[in-house]
């Protein structure tokens, strides 16, 4: 995502839009809805319809809540304070039984771009990576107390990071003598573990360490794979549960072991019968967008739709 001043520009908008077919109306799911660059669009679409807003950062929550009703008036909007691991805990409990949900897993630009988030090592900031900054336990926290062992599988499961072994044992050399606590040490560390091979990356040496350590502290893979299964109960309940029938999921991933858990979800759903997948391959950005806005270089939209009759794979 990319966000400026009025607050959100919104990866691949009009395919999100097109993909969730939404009618004026119907209920609508943003179980991530950052600053609302989607849920504005969404909402207008709605007209008198509903939008249920999720998101584990409370003041994006506000912010995004507070623009779609400017946005929308006529829109009733359901804001909740959670993860969407929760979302069949939160629609059962209000009654919720949507038409179109949409996941954007990519994480707000309030997040990267404010140094006392500690999510990049752009600018120098405490090292904390929380989505929720009412969680407990920060990066700093798990560099402090995971072994190094521990620390060396996290990054390189999931970071993808071929060094990890390298650099969980230069953080645990210097963690004994000075704790680790903001992003511009770790990012030094790093780049001390790459060596002369700092030169050769094409991406700066500490970005997969960085996206390890924020999926292990938000158990943001866990999430997700709660999500799927809410998502799989709804789809097999045929109309019974909180997703109707025909209702469309779409899902935008940003990194490999993300889009590998919705791929294979959704195909396993698609040979059950349950659902369709509206196309094989995931849909991009294209040139245009991505020189707008980089950070939708990564972005991956895949989406079914919840069918009553089978589907033949």
């Amino acid at each position: 995502m990319s966000e400026g001043a009025a607050g959100h520009e919104p990866v691949m908008l009009h395919e999100t839009l097109d993909a969730l077919a939404i009618r004026e109306g119907s209920t609508v799911i943003d179980a991530t809805v950052g600053r609302g660059g989607h849920s504005e669009a969404i909402a207008r679409r709605l007209g008198g319809g509903r939008l249920v807003l999720l998101d584990r950062d409370r003041g994006n929550l506000e912010y995004a809540s507070a623009r779609v009703r400017a946005a929308a008036p006529a829109c009733e909007v359901m804001a909740h304070h959670a993860n969407f691991c929760d979302i069949g805990l939160i629609t059962a409990r209000n009654g919720i039984v949507a038409d179109a949900l949409l996941a954007d897993l990519g994480v707000a630009s309030t997040h990267l771009d404010e140094s006392l988030r500690g999510f990049g090592f752009q600018h120098d900031g405490p090292l904390d990576m929380r989505l929720d900054p009412s969680s407990s336990r920060t990066a700093a926290d798990l560099i402090r107390d995971a072994s190094e062992a521990e620390l060396a599988d996290i990054i390189f499961h999931l970071g993808e990071e071929p060094f990890a072994r390298r650099i969980a044992r230069k953080v645990a050399q210097v963690r004994e003598s000075e704790p680790i606590k903001t992003t511009a040490q770790l990012a030094r560390l790093v780049r001390e573990a790459y060596g002369s091979r700092a030169r050769a990356s094409r991406l700066h040496p500490a970005t997969r360490t960085f996206m390890a350590l924020r999926i292990a502290v938000n158990d943001e893979l866990g999430a997700l794979e709660a999500l799927l299964l809410a998502i799989a109960s709804a789809a097999r309940a045929r109309g019974s549960g909180w997703l109707a029938l025909g209702a469309r999921v779409a899902i935008i991933s940003f990194h490999s072991l993300e889009d590998r858990q919705v791929k294979r979800m959704f195909a396993a759903l698609s040979d059950e019968g349950v659902v369709k997948r509206l196309s094989r391959k995931p849909l991009i950005a294209d040139d245009p967008e991505v020189a707008r806005n980089p950070r939708a270089r990564s972005a991956k939209l895949r989406t079914i739709s919840l069918t009553d009759t089978e589907v033949v794979p």
